[in-house]
């Protein structure tokens, strides 16, 4: 389950689907798993342990490990059958334990318990398709765990009375009209037996991609929103770079020239570069490697990189090809855990460079509303390099980690319990990393543009570039 907590995406796997196929279709036209043994556990970490900012309870046996999700309603299991994995379990003390991964940039701290914990006892281990039961978890979770109600204005005090009007029929009903209210790409509902998946997000990220759209462009639905992805692609890599490009095994980062002084990276996602966590940060590098040998090869003075089809992935991911943009060792943002009516002690993020070349000519940024999570975090790091310009619109302002907790009935549940800041302090949740000066602000999507099968977004950063 910690998984769920290091990666951080928007999840509408259809546009995912779409984009994989179309880019498959352009490389025709235009050109076994792993194994993955546990980690060896030390029999000194048997026992229980809590992390109190994540609301997780990690009980290691010599036999199954499990995971125990509490909040304030009670506890419920969230892996039965839990293994390390890509975690690296370190006894700092014999009542201190920490999980280090290399596809995190921090680690996760727990304290022993010297039993299950008060609420989690054996016999108050919930599990029930009770509608109420249900209901009172999920409140709890987002009222223990949720740190953005006042960034984006709801009191979730006033909800909590739903309890009375909650049956077996609206439970998910009811469920999806709170979530809709935080309008949080990073908080979810996701039941796979019951065939839903819910998202904060998509209603305003339909209604913010529609404003420049008109006629059969509208979206109405992830279909949609994939089609109008495949329009814009193909106008990219025809119209721009004339249908000759390069692309990772993978399909989740493309790269050409526009011209002979501008270079184009398309960064697609943030994660799925390898053919499992234990490989995904060692392929990426080498994928960076052979991409930034290119763009050195190439002699370009000016490069656009692309994250407006991104929705997200792998913080390290990012901070990784941050890196290959980084003329030093620069200090980029903190975060903090939300922790009961306050927070965590902010931890420090800084990079420098990494890689045999890095370029650090002009480079323009092009944004848009469903650049999301670890590509806001992109935007995030890269806004204040001195040869860094932003062209677009804003991100969809959704940087905290995806803390997924687990209901009764075995709903899965996302939300955000992290809060960035830049060096300067800010904080960009709700709000998202946009162009500085208006003339830089031009929409991802818009009827003009497929009509003229142009990009209005390139064209201003070349204008930008040619100034």
């Amino acid at each position: 389950m910690i998984v769920h907590i290091i990666k951080k995406e928007i999840h509408f796997t259809i546009i995912k689907k779409l984009c994989v196929c179309f880019l498959l279709l352009l490389i025709v036209s235009c050109q076994t798993d792993d194994d993955n043994p546990t980690l060896p556990v030390e029999d000194s970490i048997n026992g229980f342990w809590f992390s109190e900012e994540l609301g997780y309870i990690l009980e290691f046996t010599d036999g199954k490990d499990v995971v125990y999700n509490i909040n304030t309603a009670g506890c419920s299991i969230a892996d039965d059958d839990y293994e390390l994995e890509d975690f690296v379990p370190n006894l700092v003390s014999p009542n201190e334990l920490i999980l280090t991964t290399e596809l995190n940039e921090s680690d996760f701290e727990f304290i022993r318990l010297s039993n299950q914990n008060s609420i989690c006892l054996p016999d108050q281990i919930a599990g029930t398709d009770d509608p109420k039961v249900n209901f009172d978890h999920f409140w709890n979770i987002f009222n223990d765990y949720y740190a953005f109600f006042e960034i984006r204005n709801v009191d979730w005090s006033q909800y909590e009375n739903l309890r009375d009007q909650v049956t077996a029929d609206n439970f998910y009903e009811i469920l999806e009209e709170l979530v809709v209210l935080l309008e949080d790409g990073h908080v979810s509902i996701y039941d796979e037996d019951n065939d839903i998946d819910i998202n904060s997000g998509a209603p305003k990220l339909f209604e913010i991609l529609n404003t420049n759209l008109s006629g059969e462009l509208i979206i109405e639905n992830i279909e949609d929103l994939g089609d109008l992805f495949g329009q814009k692609a193909t106008t990219i890599v025809t119209e721009y770079l004339g249908g000759d490009f390069e692309i990772d095994e993978n399909e989740n980062m493309l790269w050409g020239l526009i011209n002979d002084n501008v270079g184009y990276i398309n960064i697609l996602a943030m994660e799925g570069y390898g053919t499992d966590f234990n490989d995904e940060l060692s392929t990426l590098n080498a994928v960076l490697d052979t991409m930034m040998n290119d763009v050195e090869a190439s002699g370009v003075s000016n490069l656009i990189i692309d994250i407006r089809f991104n929705g997200g992935g792998l913080d390290t991911a990012t901070l990784d090809m941050v890196s290959r943009f980084m003329d030093q060792e620069r200090f980029l943002y903190t975060k903090k855990f939300r922790l009961g009516d306050s927070f965590t002690e902010k931890r420090a993020v800084s990079v420098g460079p990494k890689g045999d070349f890095q370029f650090t000519g002009n480079i323009i940024v092009l944004t848009s509303p469903f650049s999301a999570s670890a590509a806001d975090l992109f935007a995030l790091c890269m806004k204040d390099l001195p040869y860094v310009t932003i062209v677009g619109e804003n991100t969809a302002g959704v940087l905290s980690n995806v803390l997924s907790h687990t209901l009764p009935n075995g709903a899965e549940v996302g939300l955000s319990n992290e809060v960035y800041e830049d060096p300067q302090g800010v904080i960009f949740e709700a709000i998202g990393i946009g162009p500085v000066n208006q003339e830089n602000r031009v929409p991802f999507l818009s009827t003009v543009d497929f009509q003229e099968e142009k990009d209005s977004g390139i064209e201003r950063a070349l204008e930008l570039l040619n100034n």
